[in-house]
């Protein structure tokens, strides 16, 4: 069906560009070979549309293109070019002409590529898939790790209730416990954690290993995914204190996880309304919801590695295998989970929060207690979190101050409201007197790239508001 002016429209006023959606402005014409790149970017994200003849910041006006002059002799050509088809409508928009691009999503477990780079968008710009990326493309036809069956097995009716905690199960699902065996492993079966064979024993799937073993190392294809957590003696990694290797299922063993974490944590004195008292390094709930994390959205496929916890005198980092799924500078509103099955059973056992809220509550309790912005990176093997403890805003660097507006501002955002020179002041507990160096931190912010003014204030300066750069 072709794409009408009115169709066009209601994409101009979506708030932002999505996965499946690029505006370009292309008034004149548009390299082909970025349009190629383009093309294989967007079929590798599910596909989408392409639209040149608008400008991609809102408004969004049509400002009309000349590029694709024969669209049935450019869909030949990207053809010949990336191996797929795609459709090319010119729409007649009374504001301009526009071409729209529509692009088929990839194969699945089929990465594509122009002449070998497998491309993929960054933001308005492209980039190459990162290994991790590709290599999960590529392992979609295969069974989910967590969705296999555990080496150890079949086993007796007997032999899973012993080596699984069932118990903790109906705990924290707030369900009486069966009064049978049989009923207790039924409903382990109705949550396609077991299977009975024809010999009445039962296969037990990795996932219900994960999170109910009562001792991951009797499992050996598990036993590796044992967090760990090495405390050590100062702020840098010369002393060890401790070495503590998790031995228990994350259901299981997460709460004595988070205790453990909590027990070694420095204590740092503060003034609170003139006395003075010990507080923990960082707040429980930030130690909760992070750890939590790490547990669910690491990649169970890296073999040899595991989930960690590094304790320093200043800060703590987290970090678990695989590169991140979502974009790090959307951690805060986005949400895309790599093991549905376990995010959702460990929300349901209340082990964590609901979908896409975890980071937010971190970011809120960071604020709340004052402590500098976490940060957020990743290499080729593992997505690594770092908390701070207290630091004053005079030993704040400059990475520290723009890193807490972003944070700031997103947060802002994702619970409708906005950031201001004023609310950038409390929090870094600054005085009104002090709004110029609010302003400076702003406009580093800005600068970066980060954050950007909000549209809607029409570029007032006396009641500017800031939205995040993907708003």
């Amino acid at each position: 069906m072709p794409i009408s002016a009115d169709r066009i429209d209601q994409w101009r006023a979506y708030p932002s560009e999505t996965q499946t959606l690029e505006f370009k402005e292309a008034k004149n014409q548009f390299d082909n070979e970025k349009l190629f790149a383009y093309c294989v970017a967007i079929a590798n994200e599910g596909g989408g549309h392409l639209v040149f003849g608008v400008s991609n910041k809102p408004p969004r006006p049509v400002v009309g293109t000349s590029a694709i002059n024969d669209p049935i002799g450019m869909v030949d050509k990207i053809y010949q070019k990336v191996g797929f088809r795609v459709e090319i409508d010119v729409v007649p928009h009374p504001d301009g002409r526009i071409v729209v691009i529509t692009i088929p999503t990839r194969p699945h477990g089929t990465a594509l590529h122009v002449e070998g780079c497998y491309w993929m968008r960054s933001g308005e710009t492209l980039t190459a898939m990162s290994p991790d990326q590709l290599r999960k493309i590529f392992e979609e036809g295969k069974p989910d790790w967590l969705e296999e069956f555990s080496e150890i097995g079949p086993l007796e009716a007997d032999a899973v209730i012993s080596l699984l905690d069932t118990q903790i199960y109906f705990e924290r699902m707030a369900l009486p416990y069966p009064s049978t065996r049989e009923s207790v492993l039924n409903k382990f079966e109705s949550e396609r954690l077991l299977k009975q064979d024809n010999q009445g024993r039962y296969l037990v799937k990795r996932l219900a290993v994960v999170l109910f073993a009562k001792k991951l190392d009797e499992f050996p294809d598990v036993r590796r995914k044992a967090p760990k957590v090495v405390i050590f003696e100062g702020s840098d990694r010369t002393k060890i204190k401790l070495d503590q290797l998790g031995g228990r299922g994350y259901a299981a063993g997460y709460q004595g996880l988070v205790n453990y974490i909590m027990a070694q944590l420095p204590q740092n004195e503060v003034i609170e309304n003139t006395l003075r008292k010990k507080v923990s390094l960082v707040p429980e709930i930030v130690m909760r919801e992070l750890v939590a994390n790490a547990l669910i959205h690491q990649d169970f496929t890296l073999s040899g590695m595991s989930v960690m916890v590094e304790v320093y005198s200043d800060r703590i980092v987290i970090s678990n295998p695989g590169v991140p799924v979502v974009r790090l500078e959307r951690f805060i509103d986005g949400y895309r989970s790599r093991n549905e099955r376990l995010a959702d059973l460990m929300r349901r056992m209340k082990a964590c929060e609901e979908q896409g809220l975890g980071i937010d509550r971190v970011i809120q309790s960071v604020e709340m207690f004052q402590l500098p912005a976490p940060e957020f990176r990743a290499d080729d093997m593992r997505t690594i979190v770092t908390i701070f403890g207290h630091k004053s805003f005079r030993l704040m660097t400059k990475e520290d101050r723009v890193r807490a507006c972003y944070q700031h501002c997103a947060l802002k955002y994702v619970i409708n409201q906005r950031m201001t020179n004023e609310s950038l002041r409390v929090r870094f507990q600054l005085q009104e007197s002090q709004s110029a160096t609010a302003s400076q931190i702003i406009s580093q912010t800005v600068d970066e790239g980060l954050i950007k003014p909000d549209p809607s204030m029409l570029g007032s300066k006396k009641y500017a508001r800031y939205v995040p750069f993907w708003a």
